[in-house]
């Protein structure tokens, strides 16, 4: 038997794609060649292709996800997802590759869509019992300005597109007046924009995956940053301070990491996620905000810092959790 052939897909085909590659430079440099044959797949809007040593490009078959090197015919035996936004995470490509057959490193299609949906998310996570935030959404084809849309949320609020989760189009609002403004901004990024009420407390992050049939828990992350909020900037531009681990009382982090491994059941997680909350401290309570089940991979990105706090090097990580998606084939 040889070893697994893996494809790692990158690219994508929306505004996030600049984040997928950031993220496939270190997902390259950390997959265990010794341990697999790996094949990098560019997934654009105008092809599909893997780029040869020589720097010739081959042209994937969708049909069955093929890969013609003149000499062989290459079959994947999984692939290693890299791809934020459409259509890597919202469960396009992972429908895809079900219907071929295909494991995959991430959530299903079922999950992998409701999560890239921020409403929908919230909405599941709440009727779960998980503490969520008092939200609205407005789709743009129905949309009325001369409507006030927050009637029954307090302000300050939050204005994001509704979908991707790389806090692009984001805004804080505390005055009425501006709402309009960041609705707009909102719209310019998705059809739908969700108004979230702002839940005051500290901001943590964390990561959850599962292995040989158990859900652990990474060492998780506070964030503080100078602006508004945990914004594109904030995120990666190097505009926060990130503490791995972060510093809290056991009791606060008994709770997110419990809530973390709940919701992570709760939807029927795969993969490695990446779940942020508020815990609002007068209350005693976590809050969840959103679950990216393609989380950002770059050196500047979170998962790998928590993954270095838990001991673990990402070539084992990563290897983890090909090993898991091959695993489900065997069941």
């Amino acid at each position: 038997m040889g070893k697994p052939v893996i494809a790692f897909v990158t690219g994508g085909y929306s505004s996030e794609a600049v984040i997928s590659y950031k993220s496939a430079i270190t997902i390259e440099k950390h997959l265990d060649l010794s341990k697999y044959e790996v094949y990098r797949i560019d997934i654009t809007p105008e092809k599909w292709f893997h780029t040869t040593k020589d720097g010739v490009e081959l042209v994937v078959n969708k049909g069955d996800f093929s890969l013609d090197l003149g000499t062989e015919i290459i079959k994947f035996d999984a692939v290693f997802i890299g791809i934020h936004g459409t259509p890597g995470e919202d469960g396009k490509l992972q429908a895809y590759f079900d219907l071929l057959n295909i494991p995959y490193t991430s959530c299903d299609a079922t999950t992998s869509a409701i999560t890239f949906n921020k409403r929908f998310t919230v909405a599941v996570a709440g009727a779960s019992g998980f503490h969520v935030a008092k939200s609205v959404l407005l789709f743009k084809s129905t949309y009325d300005s001369s409507v006030n849309v927050i009637d029954g949320l307090s302000l300050p609020v939050f204005v994001k597109p509704n979908n991707g989760g790389s806090s692009i189009g984001m805004s804080k609002v505390s005055k009425a007046e501006d709402l309009q403004e960041a609705i707009a901004k909102a719209f310019r990024e998705d059809d739908q924009v969700l108004i979230e009420e702002f839940i005051s407390g500290r901001e943590f992050t964390i990561g959850v995956f599962r292995s040989k049939g158990k859900i652990i828990t990474l060492p998780f992350t506070e964030i503080s940053t100078d602006n508004e909020f945990f914004d594109f900037e904030a995120k990666y531009q190097g505009k926060s301070v990130e503490v791995t681990p972060a510093v809290c009382s056991d009791e606060m982090a008994g709770k997110i990491r419990n809530a973390a491994a709940g919701i992570y059941a709760v939807f029927n997680c795969r993969g490695v996620v990446r779940m942020d909350f508020i815990y609002n401290t007068e209350q005693g309570k976590p809050y969840l905000l959103e679950i990216n089940t393609v989380p950002g991979q770059s050196a500047a990105s979170i998962i790998p810092q928590q993954v270095a706090a838990m001991g673990l090097v990402l070539s084992d990580f990563y290897s983890m959790l090909i090993d898991d998606a091959l695993e489900t084939v065997k069941k």
